[in-house]
C-alpha cells in the first residue's frame, strides 16, 4: 500500500513539474532600478508556454496591452516591445497556458529613475 501511495505522489509531483513552466528570468530583472526605460521586456520560462496576454502598468496610468503578434505558438523565450512612459514604476503582468493547457499568471516590476 505504501508503495502505491508513494508511486502516486511521485507521479503527481512529476506531472505538476512538467505541466507548469515557471518564469526563469526577466530583462529587466524583477525590482531592477534603471536609468532609462527599456524598449522591450524579455521573459524566459523553464518550459514552453503560450503567452496569451502581457500588459504594462506605469504609475497611475491604465494598463496597456503589449504586442504579442510575433508569437503564435509555444515558446520559451519572449521579447516583447514596450513603450517608454518616463520615470516611475513599471509593472508587467502576464498570463499564458502551459503545455498541458493549465492557465498561469505572473508579474514583475522595475523602476526607471
Amino acid at each position: 500500500m505504501k508503495n502505491i501511495l508513494l508511486a502516486g505522489l511521485v507521479a503527481f509531483w512529476a506531472t505538476g513539474a512538467v505541466a507548469h513552466s515557471a518564469m526563469d528570468e526577466t530583462t529587466p530583472a524583477h525590482e531592477a532600478v534603471l536609468p532609462e526605460a527599456p524598449s522591450e521586456v524579455v521573459m524566459n520560462f523553464l518550459h514552453d508556454i503560450r503567452l496569451t496576454r502581457v500588459s504594462m502598468t506605469h504609475a497611475d496610468q491604465p494598463a496597456v496591452d503589449l504586442d504579442l503578434s510575433a508569437y503564435k505558438g509555444m515558446e520559451i523565450d519572449f521579447t516583447v516591445p514596450m513603450q517608454a512612459m518616463g520615470s516611475g514604476t513599471y509593472v508587467i503582468d502576464w498570463r499564458g497556458l502551459g503545455a498541458d493547457g493549465h492557465a498561469m499568471t505572473g508579474s514583475f516590476n522595475f523602476v526607471v529613475e
